[in-house]
This record gives structure tokens, C-alpha cells and sequence, in this order.
């Protein structure tokens, strides 16, 4: 049976340890958490395994991947740190490393520096027997571009994130365009596009069946591209700032948060195979 995978990050007030314990005592089998670059995240490794979950994947940071597709230091800078994160989840056999192409709301001029510098990262997981999955974000032409021009790279992958594409991709249908490397899901809900344009305050991260997504069409969709990996959610119990998305959540906490969500996980994995 598909296994079911959540975020370790819900927005609660707990710590690791404590969102480890809680994620396994509501039944889910894995977890995928951020990078902790002052210990390679050897430690929570260790407590995930320990507490008998799966590690699925490794979110690396995002908020500076900008400067990859720039020429001045900065870019050699984020590289380098980009390879830190690869070579730190390989050594604690983290097989996935998520990575976002762009960050920025009005960036739209890829180009071949970034390219190059995803290419060397890509060298660089294939060294370690590891994979990256870029996620669809803003700046769809940056996907675009990796993905069209580093497509035969043994370590290339995509990730789709179900909410990014409603909100931030206009519906593009990203699963069928890129499915031939759907290696990661981040499945999420959301409201869609609120207002005149997207901006990040639509990211809303809500349950499945609990926005506007057409889930038996996703399903169907994965159907298609013969997605047969676990099921990754990646969800919040926060709404955004002036936003009250989420207050259909309060008051559950930390533990009926999760039940709740493992309930509409199923709900999804029945439909989806």
C-alpha cells in the first residue's frame, strides 16, 4: 500500500522531537523535514528511524536560490551551500533532496549560468546516489528551462506541489508536462488565484479536500503519468497573514491536526491507487 508522508513543520508550537513522536503515535509512516546546516541533520535522522519512520525526503533552502542564476559571488555562494545540503542527506541516506528553481514573484529571465549551476548539482547527487526533485514554484519558465535542458540527467527529478500549481502556475498541468520525472509530491489545497494576480499569500498549505483543488482529477492524473510513490503532503495549520483559511483548524491541536490529515490522506490514497 502507497505510503503517506507529511512535513515535519505544521506550524505548531513543538519541538522536533516532539512532531516525531506525534507524527508516528497518529500513524503516519514517514516524514520529510528542512536542513539543519549547523548538523547535517544527523541527529533527526537518527530519531525519525528511531521512532520507525520513513525519511523520504529533505527540503533544501530556497529563500536565496534566486542568486543561482546570477553571476556575482553570491550565486558561487548558494552552489556551495546547495552542495553542503546534497553531500549532509546523502550521509544520512536521505535519497531525495527538494530544491525550488527561482524565488521571487516577478522574476521571469532565466539563463544558461543557472542552468550550469544546476547542472553541477545534479553532477554532484549522482556522485552521491541521491536525487534532486525540483519543485514548481513562481518563475514557471525556470522550471521550464531545467527541466527542458538538463531532462536526461539520471539525477533529475520533479516534485509536484498540487497548491503551487493552482496558485502560482495558473492550473498548468505541470503533472503530465514534466510526469516522465515525477519522482515527489507535495500535495496541498488551496483557494486558487484570490485576487487580480497570485502572490505568496495564496500558498495556503490547507488539507486536501478542504480548498478548491479537483482531487480525483489529480489522482486520475497521476493515474496517468504512472506515479506510484508514496504520497507526500507538505501542510500547515497557519493561515497567512490577514487570511482565515485555516480557522477550520482551530482548537484540534498537534494530534487531531494529524488525525484529521491522515484521514483525508487516505480518503486521497483510495482514489489515487
Amino acid at each position: 500500500m502507497r505510503k503517506l508522508i507529511i512535513n515535519s513543520d505544521l506550524g505548531f508550537d513543538k519541538t522536533s522531537d516532539e512532531m516525531i513522536e506525534a507524527i508516528a503515535k497518529a500513524g503516519w509512516d514517514g516524514i520529510f523535514t528542512g536542513w539543519n546546516e549547523s548538523d547535517g541533520n544527523a541527529e533527526i535522522a537518527k530519531r525519525i528511524r528511531e521512532a520507525g519512520l520513513i525519511y523520504q525526503s529533505v527540503h533544501a533552502p530556497f529563500g536565496k536560490c534566486h542568486y543561482l542564476w546570477e553571476e556575482e559571488e553570491k550565486g558561487d555562494e548558494e552552489y556551495m551551500r546547495l552542495i553542503r545540503c546534497l553531500r549532509d542527506c546523502a550521509e544520512v541516506e536521505v535519497p531525495i533532496v527538494v530544491m525550488h528553481a527561482i524565488i521571487g514573484m516577478k522574476k521571469n529571465s532565466p539563463c544558461d549560468r543557472g542552468v550550469e549551476r544546476f547542472e553541477g548539482l545534479l553532477n554532484e547527487a549522482k556522485s552521491l546516489g541521491i536525487k534532486i526533485a525540483v519543485e514548481n514554484t513562481e518563475g514557471e519558465c525556470y522550471l521550464d528551462m531545467i527541466m527542458n535542458k538538463l531532462h536526461d540527467h539520471p539525477a533529475l527529478g520533479f516534485c509536484i506541489d498540487t497548491g503551487h500549481e493552482m496558485c502560482y502556475n495558473y492550473s498548468h498541468d505541470l503533472i503530465n508536462k514534466y510526469g516522465d520525472k515525477l519522482i515527489a509530491t507535495h500535495l496541498n489545497d488551496n483557494m486558487k488565484i484570490t485576487g487580480d494576480e497570485f502572490t505568496w499569500l495564496d500558498d495556503s498549505h490547507l488539507m486536501p479536500f478542504d480548498g478548491l483543488a479537483d482531487w480525483q482529477k489529480i489522482a486520475d492524473r497521476l493515474k496517468n503519468v504512472g506515479y506510484t510513490g508514496p504520497l507526500t503532503f507538505e501542510l500547515t495549520s497557519l493561515s497567512k497573514p490577514g487570511r482565515n483559511t485555516h480557522d477550520i483548524y482551530d482548537n484540534v491541536g498537534v494530534d487531531g491536526f494529524l488525525a484529521l490529515a491522515l484521514e483525508k490522506a487516505k480518503r486521497f490514497r483510495m482514489i489515487a491507487g
